[in-house]
Formats: C-alpha cells, structure tokens, sequence
C-alpha cells in the first residue's frame, strides 16, 4: 500500500531555474555583465540596476533573466587550455618572498593576505597551515615549497585556481588533489617539496573564490562611472 501511495506521488524534482544560486554563479553573471557595459551593450545606469539585482537575486532563473537579451550568455563556452604542469621557467624566485615555520609549534598564514610567488613552509614535529581561499593574488603562478619532518603542512585554495603538485614523500604522505581552472588568466599554485615521515596535503576549498564578488562588482560600476559622459 505504501509503495502504491509512493507511485502516485507527483515529481517533485525542482528545475534548474528553481535551484539556489551560488556565489560563483552570481560571479559569472557579474562578469557578463561587466563586460557588456564595456562593450556598449549596457548604459552605467542598466548595469548598476542589473548589478543590485544580481546580489538580491536567490535562484539560477533569476540569474539568468539579468542576461538573457546578451549574446554572450548564448555562446558555448570555449576549450582552455590544460595549466602547465611546472612554472615558467623565470616566473618564480629563487628566494621566498615568505618563510612560514613550525618547529614543536603551530604556524599559518590564513585569512586576507597577499601572496607572493614564492613561499616556503618548514613543519618539524609542528604543523603549518596555508589558506590561500581569501587571499590576494599578485601574480598569476604562486609556488608553495612544503617540507614537513615528523610534521604537517596543509594548503587550502581557492576553487576557480589551478593547483599542481610537484613533491613527493619518504615515509610520508604528499597528496595534492589536481585542480584545472576554466579561465586561462586564473592563478596556478604548484605545491613542491617533501614530506619525511610526514604529510603534505594540497586542495580546493570548496565554496571560496579568487575574487570576492562584491569588490569586483564594485570595480565594474566604478569604471562604468567613469566612463560616463558629463551631462
């Protein structure tokens, strides 16, 4: 009887318009947005009242009804290229622009910081943490060399960045979980080093973005703005 009641159920299934939007969702509809008030598509004023509605807007429909009348939310998105899987050669310093060091200790860098290219992270009998999921990236290839003795060193990243592992472990444990980005111009972080009866762990932190959308919003109706003629 149960089973006859289960099949008479009506589907209750949402459709995809109906699903929560998420902030990478409402990033890429800022970004076709931006872009159609560079190319004239859009006045300041359309795109400032597109923008507020973009950060009320609750569901993937309402989204989409911000850019349904541009044509670049009709087009096929196009093939990216794989990111390398070592830097380029000269891209990155032979130097760290930032030592973090955990020996008996715990030490991190987490939260809004900005990165360098290089940066170096001891764990002896300690454990280092790197969250780069706030951080502010001044250049596109980030270098992260991990050596953990009898230790820990743990790297979190943003979810729209590329992320390669180049060590390897000795009695240790070097994971580093690959991760491709669909924008070429998207920061790449190359986890090397060592983990000597150790661990090295690298990846995604799911939910967090390079760009914080509210500041580039921000950033699109400043220019929007300025390029608005006197009247």
């Amino acid at each position: 009887m149960d089973l006859q009641k289960h099949a008479q159920q009506p589907d209750t299934a949402p459709r995809p318009a109906d699903l929560r939007a998420s902030d990478a969702d409402r990033d890429r509809v800022a970004d076709l947005l931006r872009d159609a008030l560079g190319e004239g598509r859009l006045t300041a004023e359309e795109h400032a009242e597109r923008v507020e509605g973009v950060l009320a807007a609750k569901t993937v429909g309402e989204l989409e009804a911000f850019v349904r009348d541009l044509p670049a939310a009709h087009r096929r998105p196009a093939a990216h290229a794989s990111a390398p899987d070592r830097p380029t050669a000269g891209a990155i310093p032979v130097y760290p622009d930032d030592n973090v060091v955990a020996v008996f200790s715990v030490a991190a860098r987490k939260g809004r910081w900005r990165t360098g290219r290089r940066i170096h992270a001891y764990a002896v009998f300690g454990s280092v943490e790197i969250d780069l999921s706030e951080a502010l990236f001044d250049h596109q290839q980030v270098v992260i060399k991990a050596v953990a003795v009898f230790g820990s060193v743990e790297v979190r990243v943003p979810e729209n960045v590329s992320l390669r592992g180049m060590g390897g472990g000795v009695l240790g444990s070097f994971e580093v979980d690959p991760l491709n980005a669909t924008d070429a111009e998207a920061p790449v972080v190359y986890v090397d080093g060592w983990a000597v009866l150790g661990s090295v762990e690298a990846r995604p932190r799911r939910g967090r973005l390079v760009a914080d959308i509210l500041d580039r919003v921000q950033r699109s109706v400043d220019r929007g703005l300025r390029r608005r003629p006197d009247r």
